[in-house]
């Protein structure tokens, strides 16, 4: 059978399978479109239906989780978590507390993750979880009863060896903590069974700065294969949470200005260039909008609403803020004010109409599977610390993301080329995760 054909016969019964799940459709389509070289080259992928296996969970966990809130009501919410794809590793993957988790977006992360492990190189397998549980809002004490609760079901499906947990949206430091508690209390086990713990307790250094930071890193390696560097260079970042901020802390580093970031409700345009230490003061300690930057820094400019941050003149755009955020109209407007790079700081931020014309267009685009490894890096290195009961410093862990950034990039760019596609960051992403996957599960059996 033709490589299109398999891959659309896989497609549909994946729409069968999973209707309404529209993140996880589009996240499996972006996949299917681009892995035709690889199954012409490789038969034997298809005769053993790799790609059957590979968009169908090894396991799907959905579970209640009752908790009380301070005024003593009893509340209900929806956990999950998805062990996707055990391959080349434990599962690994984030959690997600926010109102629109459903099942079809902890799969779409779940998916994406599977290619995104495979390829730091990292002994790791794809999962991903969450509730619609909103953390915004309550005290301290209702979101230590509802990760407590989250993890009396969940920690019998996970370990240091089975499924490794970490943040996400929603979940920082503090969640992670308590959902750890209440492991070690269950279990009766301090083990690295979460990553993004606390530096005394576990954690490990550059955790924090590790999905901002690689995502600069491996944009780096983009522009010096163009022959320019970030010296100089105009960029825009969309967000200010965690990747944003470590974006743009590690863009000044290299020489650059970014202008721009946004929240929810906003955008500022700073022409001197974001103030980082107030944007940090402004999200990290005192929580609140992006739109008091402005009351600090008179040249600043604040406008409702965020999609105008694509309409910014830039050289590279850094878009780290949600799925779906920047659409055609808005890649069009990047073309325009002559933008030469794109990197995708947050999960599948890009519309594959957008990718469309920024490949039309010669703008080059490094996919988030790629581009925003490094959080998931730097917690594999965390796993790693915690096997050997020890930590490194900011240094030696810095210097390994960038490495593991570095080889990203090359393997991607290699694939490209190899199958075909020079060029095509999408195509060469998807490739290079893919066929370690595919080589691996075809080692095992049939599992």
């Amino acid at each position: 059978m033709a490589a299109n054909n398999v891959t659309q016969a896989v497609y549909e019964q994946v729409l069968k399978r999973n209707p309404g799940e529209s993140e996880f459709h589009q996240a499996v389509k972006e996949v299917l479109d681009c892995l035709g070289p690889a199954l012409e080259k490789h038969p034997e992928y298809v005769e053993a239906r790799i790609l059957d296996r590979l968009v169908e969970p090894e396991r799907q966990i959905i579970f209640r989780v009752p908790w009380q809130d301070d005024k003593g009501t009893f509340q209900v919410n929806r956990g999950m978590r998805v062990e996707f794809n055990s391959a080349l590793g434990p599962y690994k993957g984030g959690i997600r507390f926010h109102p629109s988790v459903y099942l079809g977006i902890v799969k779409f992360l779940g998916f994406e993750q599977i290619l995104k492990n495979s390829l730091t190189g990292l002994m790791m397998g794809g999962g991903k979880g969450g509730s619609d549980f909103d953390p915004k809002g309550k005290s301290d004490a209702e979101v230590m009863r509802f990760c407590q609760s989250f993890m009396t079901e969940l920690c019998r499906h996970i370990g240091p060896d089975t499924d490794v947990p970490a943040g996400d949206i929603g979940v920082g430091g503090r969640e992670i903590g308590f959902m750890f508690g209440q492991y070690k209390r269950i279990r009766n086990e301090f083990t690295g069974v979460l990553t993004g713990k606390g530096l005394d307790w576990g954690g490990s250094l550059v955790r924090t700065e590790a999905t901002g930071y690689g995502l600069v890193y491996i944009m780096d390696e983009v522009l010096k294969d163009m022959g320019q560097s970030f010296d100089g260079k105009t960029v825009t970042v969309s967000g200010s949470g965690n990747v944003a901020i470590y974006a743009i802390e590690k863009v000044h580093q290299l020489g650059g200005k970014v202008v721009t970031a946004s929240d929810s409700n906003g955008l500022v345009y700073d022409p001197d260039g974001i103030k980082l230490d107030t944007v940090k003061q402004l999200k990290e300690v005192e929580r609140k909008r992006i739109k008091e930057y402005v009351t600090i820094h008179k040249n600043a400019k604040y406008t409702e609403g965020c999609t105008d941050v694509w309409g910014v003149k830039c050289d590279v755009a850094l878009p780290c803020a949600t799925q779906n955020e920047l659409d055609e109209e808005a890649a069009r407007k990047l073309v325009k004010n002559g933008c030469v790079a794109v990197g995708e700081g947050a999960n599948m931020p890009c519309t594959p109409e957008a990718v469309e014309v920024f490949h039309e267009n010669n703008i080059l685009f490094m996919p988030g599977k790629a581009a925003n490894a490094g959080g998931v890096a730097v917690s594999g290195l965390e796993m790693a610390q915690n096997s050997q009961r020890i930590g490194w410093t900011f240094e030696k862990t810095d210097s390994e993301l960038k490495n593991i950034m570095v080889t990203i990039y090359n393997s991607t760019r290699q694939a490209a080329e190899e199958y075909g596609c020079k060029g095509n960051f999408v195509a060469g992403a998807n490739i290079a995760g893919f066929t370690k996957v595919a080589n691996a599960m075809l080692a095992q059996g049939l599992v």
